[in-house]
């Protein structure tokens, strides 16, 4: 009886957390406002704990090895604020005027783009319907993602630009997050409840092991990428190498598939000029994927995520499915979080069960 009682208690709070969800998604228009304001407060605390998180690591290292802790903040703060204000100060005008003359020549790319089209539906015209229809569907799926895609990328370039002021405070508040390191982990040490201190902290570290080396190292290659990208693209001849080269670097974040996501819009301008251009543009990407695949991947990331390719290309399909282009990126951080989490639940649960046996 009291097994079964449980059961419908179980049940019936399933139900009460599913209407709530549904109330509180019809309610969609009081509180989405309140959230756009906590988000855009929000992101730039977020941006300065991931730069803090990358770069914590490297100066406790210098101050393990007696450098003192405020003189190792100032040389690892100054030198990555350094070197990104550097790139960016030389870099943004190149990358906006090849920006501005890639938007001027967007006519000169959509007619080849539509020459292109139709000669695949000419060649298709006398093929069988049900072919042909598929064909012109899949063809409408292309155009309609891709168009999707500029879309995001150009609302985060106008958002980008909209938030100089948010942005240009991201600086300060990793200063001082790396500065007082230790006093915020020891304010959540104190306000985490006693009886979960050790297990959080056995949580955080696990997934720190393999998702912290995973990020780090994954965001060095894509540093590495972008730059030989830039430089192959340049030294081949093609327009727009360094916007081509940045968007190489950024879609390799993606495992497996970042790759053929970046090389679409290399290949797409390569056939507007020819075909031993995009030959080249080809052979470009894939010798890079080999280099990342059988190099520096290997060396710079290791074995940090212990996990079977299957279940990251699920993870990246579910992600993509999900989110699109950022759920691509999210999709690996969040299954390290998961498996983690499941697999100390089950640790903890093995134990409950130990205790009465005891």
């Amino acid at each position: 009886m009291d097994i079964r009682m449980s059961w419908f208690y179980r049940l019936g709070f399933l139900l009460l957390l599913f209407i709530v969800i549904y109330v509180f998604l019809k309610l969609q228009q009081v509180w989405a406002p309140f959230l756009e304001i906590f988000m855009t407060l929000f992101i730039p605390f977020a941006v300065g704990a991931f730069i803090t998180y990358l770069l914590h690591p490297v100066i406790e290292n210098l101050h393990n090895r007696g450098l003192h802790r405020g003189i190792a903040v100032f040389i690892i703060y100054s030198l990555f604020f350094g070197g990104v204000g550097f790139g960016i100060y030389k870099g943004m005008p190149a990358f906006v005027n090849q920006l501005h003359d890639l938007a001027e020549n967007t006519p000169v790319f959509a007619a080849y783009y539509q020459e292109w089209v139709d000669g695949i539906q000419d060649e298709t015209s006398r093929w069988p319907p049900a072919v042909k229809n598929r064909i012109d569907d899949s063809i409408i799926a292309v155009e309609s993602y891709l168009e999707g895609v500029l879309s995001g990328i150009l609302n985060f370039l106008k958002g980008f630009l909209n938030s100089v002021v948010t942005l240009a405070i991201i600086p300060f508040i990793a200063f001082y997050m790396l500065k007082d390191f230790n006093v915020m982990k020891r304010a959540v040490w104190y306000i985490t409840p006693s009886r979960w201190r050790e297990q959080g902290k056995l949580f955080l570290r696990d997934i720190d092991r393999s998702l912290g080396n995973y990020i780090r190292g994954q965001l060095l290659v894509c540093l590495v990428i972008g730059v030989l990208s830039t430089l192959l693209f340049f030294l081949a001849g093609m327009p727009y190498s360094l916007l081509l080269g940045i968007i190489v670097g950024i879609t390799n974040v993606i495992p497996y598939f970042g790759p053929i996501i970046g090389a679409i819009p290399a290949v797409i301008i390569a056939a507007t000029i020819s075909g031993k251009m995009v030959v080249i543009c080809i052979i470009i990407v894939f010798s890079l994927q080999f280099l990342e695949g059988n190099i520096l991947s290997p060396i710079i990331v290791g074995r940090s995520l212990r996990m079977h390719p299957l279940v990251i290309m699920f993870a990246l399909l579910a992600g993509g499915e999900i989110g699109g282009v950022i759920g691509l990126v999210l999709a690996v951080p969040v299954l390290v979080v998961i498996k983690t989490a499941i697999l100390h639940a089950k640790e903890h649960l093995i134990r409950m069960r130990r205790k009465p046996a005891q």
